[in-house]
């Protein structure tokens, strides 16, 4: 097998590497992790949405090399079509790439109002307009997918789209942000996910702090 590795960054709050991440464990391509500090400046600029391309996380299988979220997603998929990070239909796999990409390149008041960091908790924060019409389309997708393909993840089982929306699931639990029943249940199971205990139990034991991300704003 080519040797696999896979950069990251702070998995407290570097949302992108926990996409590619969890994308990479649903996968079952075995890999080792590169980590790259938070006060490296691209890793940081990327954090603070500073930074005009995003290049973590980046897969080294081989002598292949894939850096963007979706692309190794789609890379994942093609040689390992059997762990299901597409679905099978053609139909809903054209819809995960949708509500997939959807994610990739929208939802930025989401992403600066409610920052990834999953040590931090702030009950009853204060969502702004704008990022509650990103929560309002954000919880739709959810609750359609759900119904469409009967759950109990958003295609049935676990896919490319539960790993994108992720990282939405900790930013609602740290902000506390109120969710209905059917948003809530589905936040629990991405959270509760052996996967997901695995890099929050890694987040927690951070030592790096990124000040501009540890206050309520």
């Amino acid at each position: 097998m080519p040797k696999t590795t896979l950069s990251i960054t702070s998995k407290n709050y570097s949302s992108w590497s926990l996409r590619g991440w969890l994308m990479t464990r649903f996968s079952g391509l075995e890999f080792q992790e590169n980590p790259i500090s938070p006060e490296d400046p691209d890793a940081r600029a990327e954090i603070l949405l500073l930074s005009s391309s995003i290049l973590v996380p980046c897969l080294y299988h081989g002598n292949i090399v894939v850096w963007d979220t979706l692309a190794i997603g789609e890379y994942l998929h093609e040689i390992r079509p059997k762990a299901g990070l597409l679905p099978a239909d053609r139909a809903a796999r054209a819809h995960c790439r949708s509500i997939c990409g959807e994610m990739h390149s929208g939802f930025s008041a989401l992403r600066s109002a409610l920052p990834m960091n999953i040590k931090a908790h702030f009950p009853d924060f204060k969502v702004w307009s704008r990022a509650e019409a990103d929560i309002k389309r954000i919880t739709t997708i959810w609750k359609q997918c759900l119904a469409t393909y009967g759950g109990p993840f958003l295609f049935g089982e676990r896919s490319m789209a539960d790993a994108m929306y992720a990282p939405v699931a900790s930013r609602f639990l740290t902000y506390d942000v109120k969710l209905d029943s059917v948003c809530s249940a589905y936040c629990k199971r991405i959270i509760a996910l052996p996967e997901m205990q695995e890099w929050i139990k890694a987040a927690k034991l951070e030592p790096d702090d990124i000040n501009e991300l540890d206050v309520e704003f």
